[in-house]
Parts: C-alpha cells; sequence; structure tokens
C-alpha cells in the first residue's frame, strides 16, 4: 500500500490486496452523497465534487484512492483519468502539459480524433478550459489527481459539472478549493498494521503468530505506516533466520538519513513534504542489507525519468548487464522498493517499474551521501545515450528494407532492436512520458554539461514522432522539444542551432494562426542567423516573414520581405537557389497582384516563368505564364491576355502534361470569347474535351504561392 506515481496514459494498478482504511473507505463513500455547505445554502456550486485524500508520504494516500477509485467505478460509466501532479523532485508539472496529456488519454479512452485540442503553444488558460470542456461532453467520470502541490492545480483541472468526481492526492490541506471534502490519514489500526507486515514476509506468519508483543512493537516502530510496513515486511521475508524481536532491535538501531531539502527548504518555489521519520529508518534498514552493487544501482533510480525504470535503463545507469539489472530490479520489488507496472511480476526484461515517489527524496539523500557528481553525471550520460539509440532504433524500423538506417539497426544488440514497425510504436507509446522527462531532465539538471547528449536526443525523439505519430497529434509535444533546443542554443551561444529552433516554433505559431507571435519568432531567427552567417536559414526567415505578411493581408510589407529574400537567394548561384528564386518571383508576383498592382505583379510573373525556363521545368514556366495572363485579364489587358494564354499553351505541349494542359485550352478558350472569337473558343474547347480525362476535373492552374508545408 506504497505511494503510486501514476502517469495520465497508464492504466491504474493491478489487482492487490488492500489492507485496512475501511473507516476511511467509508467516509469518501459517504462524502459523494453528503451535501456540502454551498448546497445547503441553496447555491450550489457549478464546479465537480473535490475529494481530498491528504497525508504524509508513505501513508498511502494514493493506494486508498486508487482502492476507493476502483469501489465506485460502477457508478461513473465515463471511466477514471489519473494524472501524477509533481514530477520526481518535487518540480511540480505545469497544467498545460497535465491538461494536455489527459486530452490524449482522453482521445485515446474514445478511440477517436482530438476534438477541440488547442494548438502547439497556446496559452496554459486555454489548454486547461480545454479540457474542462472535454470532461464535461464525457459526462459521468472521477479524476485522479496524485501528488496536488497547490490548490491552483486542480481549480484548473476541475470539471464544471456536478456529475464528475474529483479526487486530489496531497500532502496538505487545499484551502482554496470551495466544499473540499477532506480525508487526512494517519496511521493503521494497530491489527491492520500487523497484518500487513505478516502478508509482505512472505512465509513469516508463524514468526509473527508466536511472538505478537514483538510483532505489535515492529509495526509501532513504523508509525503503522503502510510504505514503511512493506519495506520492514519485505525485508523480514528476506531474512528467515531472524526472529521479530531481532528485526524490531533492529530497526530500532537504525539511523535515517533525511534529505537536506526536507527541513524546510523550497524546490521550484514549493516546500517539499518531510519524509516521516519511521519510512526514512525502514528505507535506511533495507537500502544497508543490500549488496554494494545492487545498494548502488538503487540510489541511481532515482535519476530514472519519471521514476519509471526498466532493465535496459537500469543497466545503461549501473554500467551493468541487463541481467543483472533485471535480477536488482526484481529484487527491488521483493523488497518494496520498487512498484511493477503493466501486470509484471519482474519475471521478464520487458516489465516496467515505477520508483515510489514517498521513496524519491530518501534515494536521492542516499544519492548525494555515496556517490560522487561525476559518478551521477556519468550514469545520466549513460542513461541519456541508451535512450538516444533505443529511439534510433525506434525510427530505422520504419526504413526501408536496404536502407543505411536498416542496416544500422541490423548491427545494434538484440536487446536495443525492433522487429516490427508495430512494436517500435507500442514501445514509443508507453515510454513517451518517460522519453519526454527525460529530454526536460537532460536540459535542465545537466548544468550544461550534457547538452551535446540532450541534443542528440531530442532529435532522435523528433524523429521517432515523425517516423510513428500523426504530425497533428505529436505538434504539442514537438513545440516543448524545440523549446527545449532553444534553451539549450541560448546558453551556449549557438546561433546556427538558435536559428533553427526559431524557425520551427515560428512555423508552428503560423500553422496555427498566432501570426504575431510568428512575426517575433522569424525576426529573431534572422538575427540569429545573420550572427551565424547562416544565409540558408537567414533565407528561410525572410520567406517565412513574407509569408506571415502574406497571410495578414499587409501587403506592402511582404513584398518587401520577399525582395530581401529574392536579393538574398540572387547573391547565391547553385541549383537550389535558382529553383527557390523562380518561386520567389512568383510569390512577389501574387502579393503585387493581391495591392492590385499591376504591372509590378506582371513583372514579377514574367521573370518566373523566364527563371523556370532556364530552369528546363516547362510545367512550372506554363503555370507562371497562366498567372501572368490572369494578371493581364485582371488589369483590362484581354489582347495580351490572350498572347500569353498561348505562350502558356504553347510551353505545355512541351511538359506533357494533358490536364494541365487541358485547363489552359479553357482559360483560353475564355479569353478568346471574352475578345467576341467564339469560333477560335470553340477550337479551344474541343481541344480541352479531347485532353480531358473522363471523369476528371482539371487542376487549377495557380500554383503560387507555395505552401508553408511545401517549402520547409
Amino acid at each position: 500500500m506504497t505511494d503510486q506515481a501514476v502517469q495520465p496514459t497508464t492504466a491504474g494498478p493491478g489487482p492487490h490486496a488492500f489492507t485496512g482504511r475501511d473507516r476511511e473507505l467509508r467516509a469518501l463513500r459517504e462524502d459523494i452523497e453528503r451535501a456540502g455547505l454551498h448546497t445547503i445554502s441553496g447555491r450550489p456550486l457549478p464546479q465537480s465534487r473535490v475529494l481530498l485524500i491528504a497525508g504524509a508520504p508513505g501513508s498511502g494516500r494514493t493506494a486508498l484512492a486508487e482502492e476507493f477509485v476502483h469501489r465506485i467505478a460502477d457508478r461513473y460509466p465515463g471511466g477514471v483519468l489519473r494524472a501524477r501532479l509533481t514530477d520526481p523532485g518535487g518540480t511540480p508539472v505545469p497544467t498545460e502539459r497535465t491538461a494536455r496529456d489527459l486530452l490524449a488519454a482522453l482521445a485515446e479512452r474514445t478511440g477517436g480524433p482530438r476534438p477541440d485540442t488547442p494548438p502547439p503553444g497556446a496559452d496554459e488558460s486555454v489548454v486547461a478550459e480545454a479540457l474542462r470542456t472535454a470532461l464535461v461532453r464525457r459526462g459521468r467520470l472521477v479524476l485522479l489527481l496524485d501528488d496536488v502541490v497547490n490548490s491552483e492545480q486542480v481549480l484548473d483541472l476541475a470539471p464544471e459539472s456536478r456529475d464528475c468526481l474529483v479526487v486530489a492526492v496531497s500532502s496538505g490541506p487545499l484551502t482554496d478549493v470551495p466544499d473540499v471534502r477532506p480525508c487526512t490519514l494517519g496511521g493503521l489500526d494497530r491489527a491492520s498494521a500487523v497484518a500487513l507486515l505478516a502478508r509482505r514476509g512472505a512465509g513469516s506468519s508463524p514468526r509473527f503468530t508466536v511472538d505478537p508483543r514483538s510483532a505489535e512493537a515492529l509495526a509501532e516502530l513504523c508509525g503503522d505506516q503502510p510504505a514503511a510496513l512493506m519495506l520492514v515486511g519485505g525485508w523480514f521475508g528476506a531474512h528467515p533466520k531472524l526472529s521479530v524481536l531481532d528485526a524490531t532491535q533492529r530497526l530500532a538501531g537504525s539511523e535515517p538519513r533525511l534529505p537536506a531539502e526536507a527541513d524546510g527548504e523550497e524546490q521550484a518555489g514549493h516546500p517539499v513534504p518531510r519524509p516521516p521519520a519511521p519510512l526514512a529508518r525502514a528505507f535506511r534498514l533495507v537500502h544497508d542489507s543490500l549488496t554494494r552493487p545492487h545498494a548502488r544501482l538503487l540510489r541511481l533510480l532515482c535519476l530514472a525519468p519519471a521514476g519509471l525504470v526498466d532493465a535496459l535503463l537500469a543497466s545503461a545507469l549501473g554500467g551493468c548487464s541487463v541481467s543483472t539489472a533485471q535480477a536488482a530490479l526484481e529484487e527491488y520489488v521483493r523488497l518494496g522498493l520498487l512498484r511493477p507496472l503493466d501486470g509484471g511480476t519482474g519475471g521478464g526484461s520487458t516489465d516496467r517499474y515505477q520508483v515510489p515517489g514517498c521513496l524519491d527524496p530518501l534515494l536521492r539523500a542516499e544519492l548525494a551521501a555515496h556517490q560522487r557528481p561525476d559518478e551521477t553525471l556519468l550514469a545520466r550520460a549513460r542513461m541519456l545515450e541508451r535512450l538516444v539509440r533505443q529511439l534510433q532504433a525506434c525510427r530505422a524500423v520504419c526504413e526501408p528494407t536496404g536502407s543505411e538506417a536498416r542496416k544500422e539497426l541490423a548491427g545494434m544488440p538484440r536487446a536495443l532492436r525492433f522487429l516490427h514497425p508495430l512494436e517500435a510504436r507500442a514501445w514509443l507509446r508507453a515510454r513517451r512520458p518517460a522519453l519526454l522527462s527525460a529530454a526536460r531532465m537532460a536540459v535542465t539538471e545537466g548544468a550544461g554539461e550534457l547538452d551535446t547528449l540532450a541534443r542528440r536526443l531530442i532529435s532522435a525523439l523528433a524523429r521517432a514522432f515523425d517516423a510513428h505519430r500523426d504530425p497533428e497529434e505529436a505538434a504539442p509535444e514537438l513545440y516543448r522539444l524545440h523549446e527545449l533546443v532553444l534553451h539549450v542554443a541560448e546558453r551556449n551561444r549557438m546561433h546556427r542551432e538558435r536559428a533553427a529552433a526559431l524557425l520551427h516554433l515560428g512555423d508552428l505559431d503560423a500553422q496555427t494562426d498566432r501570426l504575431e507571435d510568428a512575426l517575433v519568432r522569424y525576426r529573431t531567427a534572422l538575427d540569429a542567423a545573420r550572427q551565424a552567417n547562416d544565409e540558408r536559414a537567414a533565407g528561410r526567415a525572410l520567406e517565412s516573414l513574407g509569408d506571415s505578411y502574406a497571410e495578414l493581408e499587409d501587403w506592402d510589407r511582404a513584398a518587401d520581405w520577399y525582395g530581401r529574400a529574392l536579393a538574398l537567394r540572387l547573391a547565391r548561384n547553385e541549383r537550389a537557389d535558382r529553383e527557390a528564386t523562380a518561386r520567389l518571383h512568383g510569390r512577389i508576383g501574387t502579393v503585387h497582384a493581391q495591392a492590385e498592382e499591376w504591372e509590378e505583379a506582371l513583372r514579377a510573373w514574367r521573370a518566373s516563368a523566364a527563371a523556370f525556363r532556364r530552369l528546363r521545368e516547362p510545367e512550372a514556366q506554363a503555370r507562371a505564364l497562366a498567372e501572368a495572363a490572369q494578371v493581364q485579364e485582371h488589369a483590362g489587358w484581354p489582347q495580351d491576355a490572350l498572347r500569353t494564354w498561348s505562350q502558356a499553351l504553347e510551353v505545355s505541349r512541351g511538359a506533357g502534361d494533358g490536364r494541365l494542359e487541358a485547363v489552359l485550352e479553357l482559360r483560353a478558350a475564355d479569353a478568346c470569347e471574352r475578345l467576341g472569337s467564339l469560333r477560335a473558343a470553340q477550337r479551344h474547347r474541343a481541344a480541352a474535351a479531347r485532353l480531358s480525362r473522363p471523369g476528371k476535373e482539371a487542376e487549377p492552374v495557380s500554383g503560387y504561392p507555395a505552401g508553408r508545408d511545401e517549402r520547409h
């Protein structure tokens, strides 16, 4: 009955033998039905009911919440959504991240697309409002919020519906949540505490039966706290020759080591709960009973991202073989130091485990006491390198057979490889919270010493998302990753990488119609590209500025930025730059046409056609000529327009594109009719009919300006 860290997209814990807390469970059930003060006064709140389970770390508050939710699940057909609101180490999870994860879990639960999902980079309040709306639409459901730090976290996420129930788990009161129903936990009753000790110490029941007084004294030393009882019970079961009196004496002689930040200091602006002394004493007893290699590996598990670990990750942290790491993890599970996930029992190398949140500060205290900073840094680096290789394998399995990526995949150790894209996709889906946490940890906790690995990890993670996830689904996470890259680039004054990150963020802003934000990103990216002497990035920033002003219908500024990009391209004479130059002429022509500056627009489209002719791209040349003809028609020059349509037709015949030629024949027919040449118009329409394929409509001529996605 330990504290359990539950991610929003994971299922709840598997079946377990729950011990004690009958009084608390009855009180929680009654609180659901009991009318609050606001209801009695005739002013019921629109907010959902909030039940608070408060207690010190290790008091079994999360296990009680899970047991309670399990017992009332049949009353809430909308299901149960879970989220942990504090990262390992005590840092509160941003509301925007929690809300997006819950929206993703809700969409996954319904099996449909994500409705009304806010765009990446949206304000936190917008994302939270979208979540509350989605929860109300879902109907009767339970929202389980674990490790709540403050009232604002609950108020931001709680839906405005009395049909929904919020169960919050916290170490203290949530005084700002109106009509909250608190349930404060202390220790278990003594009989339940002894029963939990006996159940955890496998095969130890006779030892407790013959010495009930010592059993009660042992439970009292544990403070009747479930986490401490779990640890001591597991340790006692691993020492079959010890009597209960011996165990009591050893526990009494164990000196707890409390983390420094527990003595009233704050982390990330929030107080860190102090681990209870009985839990610290029990943990120290179990920790000191381990062999040196297993104790060292246990301490390093506090570095696992999001507290999630498997044998591969543990082997990287400890610098040992996978089989050795697996054996250690199985021992930790037996001792109560780890909780298996996915229904795992510790018997397979693919099982995942969760470091209990109540043990995290104690593990960090032991790590600081026993490991030098350079050893800890090396363990982090090994772990990140392992994740990079796994992500590379995750992406490579989707590459064509015989490609360089598949050849590299074949050369990897079997433990790192994936046999099928579906296997890789399932791995990425299960590890996504931990992978994102690893990226954040590499950037924020490495003090700059892990920046190279952080950049490699973020790049590999973005490529894996691109291979296995829909772009819209991955966009919010990619936005966070680009922000991390930007942070690393600014810290190390890497102007080229800074420009690239800003361009990606600007594109995501522009795709979601936050054009003012995109303009700021692009201008900053232009400055960074100039500092790095990166003309390619500078050209892309200039074009993106032109695109953004065009979407804002500020035609003059759009033409100005396109003109600057064109001047930069003309200074370079590579093939790619010549193609970009031709298309930039077209974009300039488009914005001049929108501003009804016909002569400037015609000049730009003719320059585009000439550039495509030099590149020997007749189809693009024909399209540019067609655009020029349309400009002439809008300007009131029908004779000139007909001649240009004829030129476009002549060029298109050499392109071999029958559909384009058919479209141009029709446009030429329209031009002839406007000039009164009906016989010529009939000939053009007859030619178009011969060229058009049955059942197919002709494509539009206009292909400019090219979209942002097409260019980038």
